[in-house]
């Protein structure tokens, strides 16, 4: 087996090309704006129905998602959830590292004496520390662009990227983050979910008949 780069990225290009025509767009905006200006624009768009869906959208990204996904890919395929499983650990741990690295404060801490100006989700939990980068975020675009590549259809790759772009956003609506965290979050789990499917999935044993059925897919 030998799977380049190349080949990987041609796959999911349904889904990496629009990421980078968005990360090109949020790159500029950061350069524009101030971390301030850009949390403030996006603190005061809030509506209650968006309050009510935030928190279902921001848990497509959660550690516990991953873990649903994997066990309900080994009913059919042990490939598939051999990749999707290991790239979101290999990228999550990529994300921890750099959050005791910086060990960056969060909104609810950055701001604490502008608390009164800032619209917060009733029954979110507000935490202070472990800002930079997303771990939602990484985990969304991580899961989002193995699945594309796995997928037959790769247009399915477009729908997947606008799914963990809306996961991104909902750790800025609930004020867990910042613009430029969800923004590495992103690029985090597209760049290292890359990567590990280049060296693991070139390993023979993965696409031997065994590892390509599940438990109840013979």
């Amino acid at each position: 087996m030998n799977i380049s780069m190349r080949h990987i990225l041609y796959q999911v290009r349904w889904f990496l090309i629009p990421f980078l025509i968005v990360l090109a767009i949020c790159l500029i905006i950061k350069l524009t704006y101030t971390r301030e200006e850009i949390y403030f624009y996006v603190n005061a768009l809030y509506s209650p129905w968006a309050d009510n869906a935030a928190p279902y959208i921001t848990n497509m990204g959660s550690g516990w998602t991953v873990v649903v996904l994997g066990l309900a890919l080994i009913l059919y395929n042990y490939r598939f959830a051999f990749l999707v499983s290991t790239a979101n650990i290999v990228s999550a741990l990529v994300a921890q590292v750099l959050k005791r690295y910086f060990d960056a404060p969060r909104p609810q801490l950055y701001f604490k004496d502008q608390l009164d100006r800032i619209h917060f989700v009733i029954g979110t939990e507000q935490l202070s520390l472990h800002s930079f980068p997303s771990g939602h975020t990484v985990s969304a675009f991580s899961t989002a662009i193995v699945i594309t590549y796995l997928c037959r259809k790769k247009q399915w790759g477009l729908p997947l990227f606008l799914l963990a772009a809306l996961v991104g956003y909902s750790r800025m609506y609930l004020s867990q983050h910042f613009f430029e965290d969800v923004t590495a979050g992103s690029a985090i789990g597209v760049m290292i979910s890359a990567i590990w499917l280049y060296f693991a999935d070139n390993w023979k044993f993965l696409h031997s008949g065994k590892w390509s059925r599940g438990l109840i897919k013979k």
